[in-house]
């Protein structure tokens, strides 16, 4: 009798013998216990649940920073390198965003992450009609190359990396931080950071985009190509399955329709730009949520990484290990936080951390305790702050790497949801790639079902959530929240006229031209036209513009 066997044998010896006594007296709290995703959790796990899968150390683990990276994505993880602590804000004008930036770094923040507003996403001037009650309400307002040097004012754009969460109009704000780190001394070859440029997800899950989904790829793709060629230490790609999870995908469906995204970029890359897969693909970088059911988190993050190694050796023909290391940046799950009792939202966000830290994360925002009110306060943010520098400074666990594996519940449940994932990107494949399944409504329609399935469980009270459906209270938040100065708008767009008024007009339209050729004609890369274009005073409204003119705008299909 083999070991697994004996031991399967003394499993049910110990089910009849000491746990049925003790469950006709004490019975389970549940009659299932199930994960966020809908697997149900075994009262225990043991060596004969991942003999079962025929599961293997050195093929489904091996070592930290080699294939297949489960176990992360560099040798010493947190012990050589901690994670970035990297807190996204932005709001108001130029002048708001630079003095809350000085202020997290003075606290401990070790990175920059610009959140912008809506005009800014979708290409609008703050002086444009439908701009008009949204500038700066939920970002720093980006019109001009003029607002992004305020907001780096005593800020040395040659030593922080930033991270820029932008898309549909992510060439042009990339072009102005550019510009001001060149004005500045500093060489578009030596920055570090990242930007989204991720517009996939905009179509299955956030909605803030302009142009019809081919021409969109082609801008991202430009960006992509650009930066592998001019800027090598810039991620020039966050895909995101964050907004999935938001949306209300269930962990599988998060890390699956992140893949199917990134596998598309993948593709255009190679067919557009005609460059090996290890020329860019080291520079893709990932962007996930972290929920509170800590253990099943953890393994979703695991599997991605397994995954995306998979992916990329496979699929692709990788060579360069650094083009199968997913690296991701982490946010604690907004859609989480409740307006009631608004300071426990402290503790969601705790576990939602150390689930990012203990999957491995290479950068993580916590979010504030007041944001289903408001935008942080300080003190909200400070303490945001303080969660992660008490995880790496005083938990202890980012001393040792992967800590949790081999737990045989966390190996089970990364290769459970790893299954789950590898389905859904089947189906994608079956459909014809991710665009195909966006137009199709593929992947909206599975997030919409599963968003609904989990409110329902939670009106049903069979998702407890504290403070609105177990242990609620009758309260009045009394804690402290921002509000935007609403003078914001006007103080934007003044200085914004006045930047208009002191171009050369000659020069702006000549470069307005180039721009409008290259987006004509397939075959050129549009990030230089617009780079110039910014240099030449050009407004982010006026390039978008000229795209809008050439390539339409997207009216998303009826799906369900």
């Amino acid at each position: 009798m083999s070991d697994v066997s004996k031991l399967r044998e003394k499993l049910k010896e110990w089910e009849k013998e000491v746990v049925e006594p003790i469950l006709k007296k004490l019975p389970e709290r549940k009659a299932k216990f199930l994960t966020e995703e809908g697997i149900e959790v075994r009262r225990l796990y043991t060596p004969a649940e991942l003999a079962e899968r025929n599961w293997n150390y050195l093929e489904r683990l091996g070592f930290p920073g080699s294939y297949p990276f489960t176990r992360g994505p560099y040798p010493t993880m947190y012990r050589g390198r901690p994670w970035t602590i990297r807190q996204y804000a932005g709001y108001g004008s130029a002048e708001d965003t630079n003095t809350r930036y000085r202020y997290l770094l003075s606290i401990g923040q070790t990175g920059l992450s610009m959140a912008f507003d809506l005009p800014t996403q979708l290409g609008l001037d703050p002086d444009h009609k439908l701009a008009w009650y949204e500038v700066g309400k939920v970002g720093v307002s980006m019109p001009s190359v003029v607002e992004m040097d305020i907001v780096f004012k005593d800020i040395p754009m040659g030593k922080i990396s930033t991270s820029m969460t932008i898309n549909a109009t992510a060439i042009e704000v990339l072009s102005m931080y550019i510009a001001v780190a060149e004005s500045r001394g500093v060489d578009k070859s030596t920055l570090t950071g990242t930007i989204q440029n991720d517009i996939l997800k905009e179509y299955i899950a956030r909605n803030n985009y302009i142009y019809p989904p081919e021409p969109s790829m082609r801008y991202a793709t430009d960006l992509i190509i650009y930066a592998a060629k001019n800027m090598p230490r810039w991620n020039s790609i966050s895909i995101s399955g964050y907004h999935f999870e938001e949306a209300g995908a269930t962990p599988a469906m998060e890390i699956a329709f992140t893949l199917a995204d990134a596998i598309e970029y993948v593709k255009w890359v190679l067919e557009r730009g005609k460059i090996p897969v290890d020329k860019f693909a080291p520079r893709l970088s990932f962007f996930f949520a972290a929920r509170t059911n800590l253990f099943e988190q953890i393994a979703k993050f695991r599997a991605a990484r397994r995954m995306w190694a998979k992916i990329m050796k496979e699929r692709f023909g990788a060579k360069n290990p650094r083009s199968m290391m997913l690296r991701f940046h982490t946010q604690t799950a907004g859609v989480l936080l409740t307006a009631q009792q608004p300071l426990v939202n402290l503790i969601r966000t705790t576990i939602q951390a150390l689930a990012a830290v203990l999957g491995g994360t290479q950068s993580l925002h916590v979010n504030s305790y007041d944001e289903a009110l408001s935008l942080p306060t300080e003190e909200s943010v400070k303490l945001s702050i303080r969660v992660q520098q008490v995880l790496l400074y005083e938990s202890g666990v980012a001393d040792t790497v992967d800590p949790l594996a081999g737990s045989y519940y966390i190996e089970w449940l990364t290769d459970e949801i790893e299954e789950r994932a590898w389905k859904i990107i089947d189906e994608v494949d079956r459909l014809g790639g991710m665009i195909r399944a966006i137009e199709l409504g593929y992947p909206q329609r599975e997030i919409a079902r599963s968003a609904y399935e989990w409110q329902v469980k939670v009106e049903k009270g069979e998702v407890p959530v504290i403070g609105v459906n177990l242990f609620a209270e009758e309260e009045v938040p009394s804690i402290k929240v921002l509000k935007v100065d609403p003078e914001v708008r006007q103080r934007v767009i003044e200085r914004l006229r006045k930047f208009r008024a002191q171009r050369d007009q000659t020069k702006l339209e000549s470069r307005l031209n180039a721009l409008r050729r290259a987006a004509e004609n397939e075959e050129d890369n549009i990030f230089d036209p617009i780079l110039e274009a910014v240099k030449a005073k050009a407004t982010l409204g006026e390039i978008s513009g000229v795209l809008r003119e050439a390539w339409g705008e997207w009216r998303a299909p009826e799906v369900f």
